[in-house]
């Protein structure tokens, strides 16, 4: 116990012996310990035990949790515990330690310097074999562009994308400006509509669009659809872009339909070679890490004409 306690605690059983008031006890501590002194209903309620017959004027024994739990051994029954499962929450944490969870937070943060963070979300876990390969492959692509600067400028990409009716604005997108005292403006909830179209997305080059088609309602993209679009393609390309018709390379990712054998003997039959796709490598699909985004968010809010026209059509 800290000295200036003991010693005024001892002050107010003296005080008592006397027959002193609660009161007249309190205003002698101030005038002898200043700021120091006991808060006054600290001394009211010890000046009321010592009526009542209490001798000691150490702090009597209680059951709970101690008043100083910080310690060296606490701050290591945290780590380990914390080691053992690191999703345990504080409240978790001080039930089963029996600590407080203010004091379980400050061994957290400040003695073990610990903060609790959300797992990256990554689209898969590559595997030792996989990370090799994609290395490989973006190392023979950097080595292609050294021996041919304008290589990208003859790769045709594309891909397939979920097309809605509408889909609501974000919240971003409707933002306005106002004053702190003008109202927020209310919108009425919409969700997406239940009728959309699957675009197999834009096929483009350096140069733009080269080939675009929505499949059919209910028609599945297969290997057989998939090597239909594929001589579209090829024509598209012959009546767009003349300048690399016979040059041209395709670029698209490792969905079924694209590394189907049917899809692979077409390619190989006419003579297109293709970019290869390191597995769970976005930033090599333009279509669908960068265009697709960017045009479905011009899009939001909007009835999409194009897929009206061409369901008629």
């Amino acid at each position: 116990m800290d000295r200036q306690k003991f010693e005024q605690r001892c002050a107010i059983k003296f005080c008592v012996k006397l027959g002193e008031f609660a009161t007249v006890t309190y205003e002698i501590l101030q005038r002898a310990y200043g700021e120091h002194s006991l808060s006054r209903g600290h001394v009211i309620r010890l000046h009321k035990s010592f009526l009542e017959g209490r001798e000691t004027v150490e702090d009597e024994p209680r059951a709970g949790r101690p008043s100083t739990s910080k310690t060296d051994d606490n701050v290591e029954r945290v780590r380990s515990l914390v080691r053992s499962d690191r999703r345990l929450t504080l409240r978790m944490i001080s039930s089963k330690l029996n600590l407080n969870r203010f004091t379980v937070h400050q061994v957290l943060t400040q003695d073990l310097d610990m903060r609790k963070v959300c797992a990256k979300i990554v689209p898969k876990n590559l595997t030792t074999e996989q990370k090799a390969n994609r290395r490989d492959m973006c190392l023979d692509l950097l080595d292609r562009l050294d021996r041919e600067p304008k290589f990208f400028s003859r790769v045709i990409t594309g891909d397939e994308s979920w097309i809605l009716e509408y889909d609501p604005e974000t919240k971003r997108q409707i933002r306005e400006w106002h004053t702190a005292n003008s109202p927020r403006p209310k919108k009425a909830r919409m969700s997406k509509s239940k009728i959309k179209s699957m675009l197999i997305s834009f096929f483009f080059d350096s140069r733009g669009i080269v080939h675009k088609e929505f499949v059919p309602s209910g028609q599945t993209v297969n290997q057989t659809f998939y090597r239909e679009v594929l001589e579209r393609l090829r024509k598209g390309v012959a009546s767009v872009q003349p300048g690399i018709a016979r040059t041209w390379t395709l670029h698209h990712d490792n969905a079924p339909s694209h590394t189907a054998v049917s899809s692979n003997e077409f390619l190989a039959e006419k003579i297109i070679p293709v970019v290869p796709q390191p597995p769970i490598r976005r930033i090599l699909v333009p279509v669908t890490s960068f265009y697709s985004p960017g045009s479905k968010t011009t899009l939001k809010g909007a009835i999409l004409v194009l897929w009206i026209i061409s369901r008629r059509a």
